[in-house]
């Protein structure tokens, strides 16, 4: 009877785990501020890949100059209206169209830069970190190297030689910006080089680079994520530093701190000149640093209340 009673009751489901991965990611779904900055993020997006789209519909290419319609008698940007719904520049471009494009450039090389410094950060972190001896004492001092050059020095010097560009600003960005991530990485990677599942893998005849990019590097994903994500908005305001100080894309490409550059001799008389252009770079880098922050959050096994 006890067999037949077994035999018919129903098996209990298994218990299914839960990854860190899934956690962090159960997590930051509950964080509002995280979910609203995400979708800040996303409408961005959307709006960099369909600028050219706002440009049909206003009727306004990004560099084109309504000199006739888009100034005053006295050669002042038009304010807000039907025709420019957020005013024109100086030279009566229309300040939305180029908003849109100047997204573009942002989000480009806030991620390619970002992807640059994480990629050699990691590299160079792993190596130092795994490897020690000379191979850590050296990359070491490369790292003081990099942390102690002055950023804007280097900058202005190799834009007089070879003159402004996109490629220049990504690369300067990447070189000046991996050392610090190589640091975090070598913290991380000195605390498990010792842990057991390494000494499973020498054991089994792994090589180093296998151990390195196989065993270690799953984990120290968490704060390389977490660290990206908070990255990604100083490259965009780095980018725009550069760009206001004359340094980034030569005109009439659309930049916002080329924008706001531009606007400096008439944020009394064309307030929306430098307001708009300053509050998408302000709701940009606002909105990845609210997210990054959650991601920092979600990545904590402090938090962790599951």
């Amino acid at each position: 009877m006890t067999a037949v009673a077994e035999a018919v009751e129903p098996a209990s489901p298994a218990i299914q785990g839960r990854s860190p991965l899934m956690l962090a990611l159960r997590r930051l779904r509950r964080d509002k501020v995280a979910m609203v900055s995400l979708g800040v993020i996303l409408l961005i997006v959307l709006m960099a890949v369909f600028a050219p789209v706002f440009a049909h519909i206003t009727g306004h290419p990004p560099n084109e100059q309504y000199r006739d319609i888009g100034l005053t008698a006295d050669g002042l940007p038009k304010g807000p209206n039907s025709t420019f719904w957020l005013g024109t520049d100086d030279l009566g471009r229309d300040i939305l169209v180029r908003i849109a494009y100047g997204a573009r450039i942002s989000l480009l090389v806030g991620v390619v830069a970002t992807a640059i410094t994480v990629a050699i950060g990691v590299v160079l972190g792993l190596a130092a970190g795994f490897l020690g001896g000379l191979v850590d004492t050296v990359l070491a001092r490369l790292v003081d190297v990099v942390l102690s050059v002055p950023f804007l020095l280097v900058a202005i010097a190799l834009v007089s030689v070879t003159g402004p560009s996109l490629s220049i600003t990504v690369l300067v960005i990447g070189f000046f910006s991996w050392a610090s991530v190589a640091r975090i990485v070598r913290g991380q990677v000195l605390s498990l080089r010792e842990r057991e599942f390494v000494e499973a893998a020498r054991s089994l005849g792994s090589s180093d680079t296998r151990i390195m990019f196989v065993d270690i590097l799953p984990n120290v994903l968490a704060p390389v994520i977490v660290y990206t994500t908070l990255l990604v908005p100083v490259v965009i305001v780095t980018q725009a530093t550069l760009s206001f100080l004359g340094l980034g894309l030569p005109p009439p490409t659309a930049d916002w701190g080329g924008m706001i550059s531009a606007s400096q001799n008439y944020y009394t008389t064309a307030w929306w000149f430098i307001f708009f252009p300053g509050l998408a770079l302000l709701v940009t880098t606002l909105a990845f640093n609210l997210f990054g922050d959650g991601v920092r959050d979600a990545f904590d096994p402090r938090a962790d209340r599951l």
